[in-house]
């Protein structure tokens, strides 16, 4: 019998309103699942997911339970937990705990009670599953096949567990596969960033000057996009590589410290902590908005935020303005959390189906070759990642050009002429 902890199981109505619109805009996962749902391959598995508990994670989670898998489902951020969508998938019998403002004791016990299903595979999203697993849940690590991580925040963090030989489980770095990067970081979080700034403030972007920390793929999106509202781009950087592609793109280029003193809107998505801290709150502009796109909330140090302000109150819903002694306001978006879903709805659902067709497949190859695979980063294989692209592809009516044998021979012989 499913179990759940949430908000009021009487919102389901509106849970599935939301995810049946997601559904019609997932062409692959709706493609997975009609081909796979007869042979129900995840029979007498169970898969633990903590991913942001929207509209888009739930149709991935009620397309494990299609294909056979017992599903425990929470979040991985206090602020995107959308109630009405855990509803929906307690009424469809899955396991949900998950509710939007958790406090942190309830968001953690919340990810324990999601692992207490004991399961054999579990999809992660910024390594708080993997972190149990290897403190105050060591016993699970037995059963478990291994798990996905979604996030570069995750990755970074598993990264470092296989550096210092602690890792005791394979995980499949979901974030390199390029159906996910290439399109989830750029694109996705471009996109709805600025969906979640603008909805959450209902000001204009063109004429501002927009400070974007950090240029990987995530930060490429957000300042792509900013450009194309309008703004005037600033990029600060740690990587001299990525800086020369932020100037070579157009974008200004400079420290933190240089910008805090000229930028009307922050973006962070660096993966860090301390990116913006008590020096630079000291030079900015009245006015300013703040917001972060890490996975984590300590991008923008919000200690020291307090620390320099003399009162503070919420101007709008999302918005919290920091009164400093000379009379600036500085206004933290969404509590300094990921303001694209903690203000809004996440990634454009397609997607979003491009990234959990990746975690499909990567727990459809987790499933077959078992307890096989050793215990660090594994890549996505080229396969699923060229499955995915073609399915793709198919829903859009794209065709592309396919190699001739001759063509073939040609490009694989090293003495070709």
């Amino acid at each position: 019998m499913a179990n759940y902890e949430i908000k009021d199981i009487t919102l389901a109505p509106e849970g599935r309103r939301r995810i049946e619109w997601v559904k019609k805009h997932m062409p692959i996962l709706s493609e997975y699942e009609k081909r796979l749902s007869d042979e129900k391959p995840l029979k007498g598995k169970k898969i633990a997911v903590s991913v942001h508990l929207e509209a888009k994670t739930a149709y991935l989670a009620l397309v494990l339970k299609n294909l056979g898998a017992e599903c425990a489902v929470t979040g991985c951020n206090p602020l995107s937990t959308q109630d009405p969508i855990a509803a929906a998938l307690a009424e469809e019998g899955l396991n949900v705990y998950g509710i939007h403002g958790a406090t942190p004791e309830q968001y953690h016990r919340h990810l324990n009670m999601a692992l207490d299903i004991e399961p054999d595979i579990i999809i992660d999203d910024g390594g708080d599953f993997v972190n149990i697993l290897h403190t105050t849940k060591t016993h699970l690590l037995d059963k478990l096949i291994g798990g996905c991580e979604e996030t570069t925040t995750g990755i970074m963090r598993l990264k470092a567990m296989e550096r210092e030989g602690v890792l005791k489980m394979p995980m499949i770095a979901v974030n390199y596969a390029k159906c996910k990067h290439l399109f989830d970081n750029r694109y996705g979080t471009g996109q709805s960033v600025w969906d979640g700034i603008m909805r959450t403030t209902n000001l204009v972007v063109a004429g501002k000057t927009v400070v974007v920390a950090g240029y990987g793929w995530c930060g490429r999106g957000v300042a792509a996009k900013a450009a194309g509202l309008g703004a005037n781009v600033i990029v600060t950087e740690i990587d001299p590589v990525k800086a020369i592609e932020a100037y070579m793109d157009g974008f200004r280029v400079m420290t933190m410290d240089e910008a805090a003193g000229l930028g009307d809107v922050f973006v962070t998505l660096t993966g860090c902590n301390d990116v913006i801290v008590g020096r630079h709150y000291e030079k900015m502009k009245n006015g300013v908005l703040l917001a972060n796109a890490g996975h984590f909330d300590v991008e923008i140090n919000k200690p020291d935020l307090l620390a320099l302000s003399v009162d503070t109150f919420e101007s709008r819903d999302n918005i919290m303005t920091y009164v400093m002694a000379d009379g600036r306001e500085l206004n933290l978006l969404a509590e300094g959390r990921l303001v694209n879903l903690a203000a809004g709805d996440g990634h454009p659902a397609e997607i979003m189906d491009m990234s959990f067709a990746i975690q499909l497949q990567s727990v459809l190859y987790l499933n077959k070759v078992g307890k096989t695979l050793p215990n660090k980063l594994i890549q996505v294989p080229d396969e699923i990642d060229d499955q995915v692209a073609r399915i793709k592809l198919d829903s859009m009516g794209v065709a592309v050009d396919v190699l001739t044998d001759a063509q073939k021979e040609y490009v694989n012989a090293w003495n070709a002429e």
